[in-house]
C-alpha cells in the first residue's frame, strides 16, 4: 500500500510514468469490472473503460490512503459505469441488443465455454436484474450499498437478485441436467 500511495502522489505530480504504471497495474481488474457491468457490448464497455479511468486520474487528488487503491478504483469504476449505463438508456430510451455475440472464447476449452455460457445467459436478463447479480454475487456487494448505488429500496435490491437467479437457474438448467447425467453414468453399475 505505501509502494500505491508514492506511486500516486507522482501521479498527482504530474509524472506520467507514475500514471502508465497505475493504470497497468490496475486496467486489468477495472475493465473486468465494466465489462461485467454493461454486460456484453465490447466496445461500449472500452469506452465507458476510457471514461472511468479519466475520472479515476480527475480524481486522483482526492484519494486519502484510507483505503486500498484497488478498492478506491474499484468504487469509481462502478459509480462511473452506472452512471453511463443510466445516460445511455435515457438517451437511446431503448435496451441494449442482449444477443449480439462478440465474445472470443478458446473452443478446446470447457471451462472458456462454459463461462461464455454463463455471460450469455446473464445478458439475457433485465438491465436492473443483471446489474443487481452482478453487484451482489460477483462484486460482494450488500443490498443496502446496491439500493445506495442504484436508487432503489434494499428490498428492491433483493428481488432483483432473486429474479435473476430464477431467470439463471432455468437458462443454465442443461448445464446441471449435463453434469448429473454425466455424474450418474460414472458411477453406474456396469452392465452386465
Amino acid at each position: 500500500m505505501a509502494t500505491d500511495y508514492a506511486l500516486i502522489q507522482r501521479a498527482v505530480a504530474g509524472d506520467e510514468r507514475a500514471m502508465r504504471q497505475l493504470w497497468s497495474q490496475h486496467a486489468p481488474h477495472i475493465d473486468a469490472v465494466v465489462r461485467r457491468l454493461v454486460g456484453g457490448d465490447h466496445d461500449q464497455a472500452a469506452d465507458i473503460a476510457q471514461e472511468v479511468w479519466i475520472q479515476i486520474f480527475r480524481a486522483l487528488p482526492t484519494y486519502r490512503g484510507e483505503s486500498q487503491f484497488a478498492t478506491w478504483a474499484h468504487r469509481i469504476a462502478v459509480n462511473r459505469t452506472l452512471n453511463a449505463l443510466r445516460s445511455i438508456r435515457r438517451v437511446a430510451k431503448v435496451e441494449t441488443d442482449i444477443g449480439e455475440d462478440t465474445a472470443s472464447v478458446d473452443n478446446g476449452s470447457e471451462l472458456s465455454m462454459l463461462a461464455q455460457t454463463i455471460s450469455e445467459a446473464a445478458r439475457q436478463l433485465s438491465p436492473g436484474a443483471r446489474t443487481v447479480f452482478l453487484l451482489h454475487d460477483v462484486e460482494g456487494y450488500t443490498h443496502e450499498e446496491i439500493a445506495t448505488e442504484l436508487g432503489i429500496t434494499p428490498g428492491g435490491s433483493k428481488s432483483q437478485l432473486f429474479k435473476a437467479r430464477v431467470k439463471l437457474r432455468r437458462l443454465l438448467a442443461h448445464l446441471v441436467d449435463g453434469f448429473h447425467s454425466d455424474t450418474d453414468r460414472e458411477h453406474a453399475a456396469p452392465a452386465i
